[in-house]
């Protein structure tokens, strides 16, 4: 039995993971998860957290993306290595792994549970809530990518994975100001690779479901 994804193709960390599966064309299949979806059921069965991505290998069911990398390039190596060999290189692409899931990707997550609610105040308040941790973020990292290709050097890492989607949906909802230029330059680079262009244009059909409106570009 090969590889399987139970995901969104819309949702920030299944896209994470599918970049790193894509990255080194690893063989899986994609199982969709939504309410009417056949693979729900098996879904919640595996994992009743009711968060995704979920990697099925054989009967071995992997979660939490950043784990889910790192089962990869252990047991599906592929030509990229999404973790570098060195124990202190690998220590710094788990930390800014750990920077995009948790202070970019979860900062812009609080404007769009706001607007799920249909409630106007509910909705300014986690609108506000993102951009005051986001404008804490945004300079920080355009001063530690200054001279970087990638989020930690020369090599795109599991750092990048999970770099690109979170500041794809980030920038959406609060647009990274002009003058941050080494962050604006690091996401247009992000967006250019042919692995993230995959993922952003399997789920370009779904723009519609983003409760803050989609902008226009991207």
């Amino acid at each position: 039995m090969g590889l399987a994804v139970y995901g969104h193709l819309f949702s920030s960390y299944t896209q994470k993971v599918l970049i790193a599966l894509y990255e080194n064309g690893t063989a899986f299949e994609f199982r969709a998860v939504w309410p009417e979806s056949a693979h729900t059921a098996e879904w919640l069965r595996r994992w009743p957290m009711r968060k995704f991505p979920l990697l099925l290998d054989g009967d071995r069911s992997v979660v939490e993306t950043s784990i889910i990398i790192e089962y990869l390039q252990i047991k599906h190596p592929g030509p990229v290595r999404l973790l570098p060999a060195d124990p202190m290189a690998a220590l710094d692409v788990r930390f800014f792994d750990r920077v995009f899931d948790l202070h970019v990707m979860n900062a812009a997550q609080h404007a769009v549970d706001g607007a799920l609610t249909g409630d106007d105040a509910k909705r300014r308040d986690g609108l506000a809530l993102s951009v005051e941790k986001l404008n804490r973020v945004y300079p920080w990292l355009d001063a530690q990518l200054a001279g970087r290709t990638w989020a930690t050097g020369a090599d795109f890492s599991m750092a990048d994975c999970a770099a690109a989607p979170a500041l794809f949906y980030a920038d959406w909802v609060h647009q990274i100001p002009e003058n941050l230029t080494a962050l604006r330059a690091y996401r247009a680079r992000l967006l250019a690779r042919p692995s993230v262009k995959r993922a952003v244009e399997d789920a370009r059909p779904f723009r519609p479901l983003f409760p803050l409106g989609a902008p226009d570009r991207d």
